[in-house]
């Protein structure tokens, strides 16, 4: 694991590196958050497997978060998902039950307002052997969800709780989702409902790189599924009878993949279907991820998809069944976002902290925020890596430097107009 310097309040003054900016109250504030116990909660939420699909696991750390949350001067609810189809490995669309949404609302009548979010479901099954945590040197913690991001659950709270300590009189809204991990289909409703008239917005995704450095442009992702309905015969007797559901299923990952260009990734992810050699196959199942760079490259994708389907369709005598689409919009750098970069930017400086952001192919519920035209910095939770993996890590000592950078930037954003 990369070496990096930690958050060291001796650097020159208490935060800074000689250039601070920072009044005595902002010191104070910044105090406040370091101090809290986030390493304390988030070995406590961490412990608990929470999956997207446990949904017992979910319950028990939405509980705990609610009660943890319940600190702040606002009403604390748990929202019910929406509803969420799929389609199994036999091509059949079911319905997939989430866990509940955590939602926070303080001060809902204040003039500006903001909007926090963050997720709860980590991408590790119930019977995942990943489940415990483990102590590394140098303040490294391994384990599931501790970057991604049960650790920026912490960071938001201590941030929000200092925040309060200071009297401050700006509102925001608090949403943490429990299905981010699979595309926030459940909450995307919930997400755009809370982001709408909010000056901007903050989520706690880990920072994209260990050393700190914030996600800016993303593309868009897009999840498709495919079923194909060919018709069974004998693949000896009769076989021109049959309509070969695989063969057809072949050629569409052929002419999806041939949609690849630049700004544009495809992925046909797995083919499901077929059966006995000798049964011409009638069913067959394609999954494929595309990742858009700009909405214009979305549309085109959009249309070439359903054009594509339409002829394998006619071509084959074949029914396909589209379910899908694009749940995550493309996020380029506004220029509205570029000026919360910077305002995050000079908090980190004045904190000793350098701040840089870099595009990145990874999406996240801060798509969604800013297809609703708010400016949302989506990385501002802990220092870590090998997310997705059971070499998780999180570098304890950034818990305290990032919970410092979100009560700062949180202050200066009730102080300023973007």
């Amino acid at each position: 694991m990369p070496v990096i310097r930690p958050f060291d309040k001796r650097r020159a003054g208490r935060y800074g590196g000689g250039m601070t900016g920072m009044t005595a109250r902002e010191t104070l504030l910044c105090d406040r958050a370091a101090a809290a116990p986030m390493e304390t909660q988030l070995r406590a939420w961490a412990t608990i497997n929470s999956g997207t699909g446990n949904l017992a696991g979910l319950a028990d750390v939405a509980g705990q978060l609610a009660d943890a949350f319940a600190v702040l001067p606002g009403e604390v609810a748990l929202v019910e998902p929406a509803m969420v189809t799929a389609i199994d490995r036999e091509g059949r669309e079911n319905e997939v039950v989430h866990g509940r949404h955590l939602v926070v609302r303080v001060r809902p009548g204040a003039e500006r307002r903001v909007l926090l979010t963050g997720h709860m479901d980590t991408v590790f099954a119930v019977d995942h052997p990943f489940q415990t945590l483990t102590d590394l040197p140098d303040g490294v913690i391994n384990g599931p969800g501790t970057a991604d991001m049960k650790g920026g659950i912490a960071v938001m709270l201590a941030a929000l709780q200092a925040l309060e300590n200071d009297g401050s009189a700006l509102g925001y809204d608090v949403m943490i989702n429990s299905d981010e991990e699979t595309g926030s289909a459940s909450s995307a409703a919930l997400i755009a409902e809370l982001a709408r008239g909010k000056a901007s917005a903050l989520t706690y995704e880990p920072a994209a790189l260990p050393d700190g450095t914030l996600a800016g442009a993303r593309p868009g992702s897009g999840n498709f599924s495919f079923s194909i309905a060919g018709r069974a015969a004998h693949a000896g007797r009769n076989p021109q009878d049959g309509r070969n559901a695989i063969v057809a299923a072949a050629d569409l990952v052929l002419r999806l993949s041939a949609l690849r260009r630049d700004g544009l990734s495809v992925n046909p992810a797995r083919i499901d279907g077929g059966g006995p050699n000798n049964v011409v196959p009638d069913r067959a199942i394609v999954r494929a991820n595309l990742r858009p760079l700009t909405p214009e490259l979305e549309a085109e994708a959009r249309l070439a998809i359903q054009s594509i389907a339409a002829a394998i369709s006619l071509e084959h005598d074949v029914t396909i069944h589209m379910h899908g689409g694009f749940g995550r919009p493309p996020k380029p750098l506004t220029p509205a976002a570029e000026t919360l970069f910077g305002l995050v930017r000079d908090a980190g400086l004045d904190l000793g902290q350098t701040i840089a952001w870099k595009a990145t192919g990874g999406v996240c519920d801060g798509n969604n925020i800013a297809a609703c035209g708010i400016p949302v910095v989506d990385t501002m939770g802990v220092r870590g890596g090998a997310i997705h993996s059971d070499q998780e890590y999180l570098i304890l000592a950034s818990l305290a430097e990032r919970a410092a950078l979100s009560a700062l930037t949180l202050s200066r954003l009730a102080e300023r107009n973007l």
